[in-house]
């Protein structure tokens, strides 16, 4: 387990993993994209050149997991030269994909330019709730063809499932299609309402609740590795249940371990975290994630206001920061219409998560 963050230790740690948004492009027309991807590109996309720089500076942190990630990355031209260079520098080159392009012959290609992993997203055990939730039919059956194509040219694969409603069933059915695949690792996402999902109708945080402790018992002795993302409060449901993983980390980990390089390069603590910490553009990323004031405040714990700030779960969960600065809901600015310069450490980024139920104790 990382080293827990206190306001006596929050120092920069170097980044364990670094998701890159390196195209908006993307051929499906998913009903929860945080980025609003499809037809068009970013304003000011970075180029090859640029993202050759970027991973030089990236470099500079340590040997973090960089995913490469869109949109869809497979739609860009360049991913391969990109994914050899990372690798070549010795960063850990992953990617994050629907699997709509990958088929054998680009896995291969894949897994010669230095792709070690593949995040391949399946929402659901059928083609007809994956498909309609992904807005193209076939988009099911070319997921499960990347998960094979993955796994036969020797890239590791995790499978990514956006959890739209709160049933530990559908998550159940994934995981019993995935390990038929040869598959044990699973990231289940608790979406942030931003991008295309930012209408979506609020589900009860007790209703999800119950779904994270129904996984984590189900898989609690068992043979695959399951962490829930954007729902932090699981490290506190975990250890009230008594279940333990030295794999898991800290609960929310955006601008401490983690953070995201937007398609324009800007980065940001998260995906569903609309603030800019800098450009790579203007800086290179090792100055920003070393020096920018966004990412020393949400290192502080002792910044963290709310029922949050006072929990005895601080250090291990830390709350969403993305959901208490939309404020459970309320709904921030389209990703096209670009990210907002924040002001470090202030109630929105600090707050407390309102999607939390626990209620700590003292003043």
């Amino acid at each position: 387990m990382e080293e827990p963050i206190t306001t006596e230790n929050a120092r920069p740690q170097p980044p364990r993993i670094i998701s890159w948004n390196v195209t908006l492009r993307c051929p499906l027309a998913c009903s929860h994209c945080y980025v609003d991807a499809g037809g068009r590109e970013a304003a000011r996309v970075l180029s090859t050149g640029e993202a050759i720089r970027v991973l030089d500076g990236i470099n500079k942190t340590g040997s973090p997991v960089v995913v490469l990630s869109g949109g869809e990355p497979l739609m860009r031209d360049d991913l391969d030269e990109i994914a050899r260079y990372g690798t070549k520098l010795g960063l850990r080159m992953v990617l994050g994909t629907s699997g709509y392009f990958l088929n054998p012959g680009r896995a291969e290609q894949l897994k010669a330019s230095g792709i070690r992993a593949a995040a391949i997203s399946l929402d659901a055990a059928t083609p007809q709730e994956h498909d309609a939730l992904r807005g193209v039919s076939g988009s099911w059956e070319r997921a499960v063809r990347a998960i094979r194509s993955c796994r036969d040219a020797g890239i590791a694969v995790q499978i990514n499932m956006t959890s739209l409603r709160p049933d530990a069933g559908d998550v159940e059915s994934v995981v019993r299609l995935g390990k038929e695949l040869g598959v044990r690792d699973y990231q289940v996402f608790f979406p942030v309402p931003t991008g295309r999902a930012r209408d979506t109708p609020p589900v009860s945080p007790q209703a999800y609740e119950e779904v994270i402790k129904k996984v984590l018992l189900a898989h609690r002795d068992g043979d695959v590795n399951l962490r829930p993302t954007c729902a932090p409060q699981f490290r506190r449901i975990a250890t009230e249940l008594g279940i333990t993983n030295p794999a898991w980390g800290r609960g929310c980990i955006a601008g401490i371990t983690y953070c995201r390089i937007y398609a324009n390069g800007d980065v940001t603590p998260c995906p569903y975290l609309p603030v800019t910490a800098g450009n790579v553009r203007d800086m290179p990323f090792d100055e920003i994630w070393n020096t920018s004031p966004l990412f020393g405040a949400l290192r502080d714990p002792g910044r963290l206001t709310g029922k949050c700030g006072r929990c005895d779960y601080r250090d291990l969960c830390g709350g969403c920061r993305a959901r208490a600065y939309h404020g459970g809901g309320k709904a921030g600015p389209r990703w096209c219409d670009g990210l907002e310069q924040p002001v470090a450490g202030s109630a929105d980024i600090c707050g407390e998560d309102p999607w939390c139920t626990y209620e700590p104790g003292g003043p």
